[in-house]
């Protein structure tokens, strides 16, 4: 037969198995999470590292057009849900002499994060990317 001391022990036991339970939880939840949206983050920077490349490569073909390198810009960043970033083409008008084309991309790191990351609260990406235009010599 145990003692009643036994029994006492176990269910002690039981109540500080709660609450490391409760505390380990809390922690792999915040770890994950945290994983999530720098993951998250990670992505949206490659996302506007390719649409920059791509959008530039738009615009230095002949005849192209600063509306038409925005366009497949926004037109890519628009796939991995980004739909409020600033678009900028330098030079504002491509002439047929225009030797360079460059393409800036801001957006904010705090939109469109699943949870609340204060790591990117008010941060920002700022890319540009620059390519020379075909034909010019």
């Amino acid at each position: 037969m145990r003692s009643p001391h036994l029994r006492h022990c176990k269910s002690a036991r039981k109540g500080a198995t709660t609450v490391e339970f409760a505390i380990t939880c809390s922690f792999a939840f915040f770890f994950f999470f945290a994983a999530l949206e720098f993951s998250r983050v990670a992505m949206y920077r490659h996302t506007v590292e390719n649409a920059l490349y791509e959008g530039a490569r738009a615009g230095i073909v002949p005849g192209a057009t600063a509306d038409k390198v925005r366009n497949k810009t926004r037109e890519l960043l628009a796939i991995a849900g980004i739909t409020d970033a600033t678009i900028d083409v330098t030079p504002a008008v491509l002439r047929d002499d225009t030797p360079r084309v460059n393409v800036r991309v801001r957006m904010r790191l705090d939109r469109g994060l699943y949870a609340p990351a204060f790591y990117f609260l008010g941060k920002t990406l700022d890319r540009s990317f620059e390519m020379a235009r075909e034909g010019i010599r």
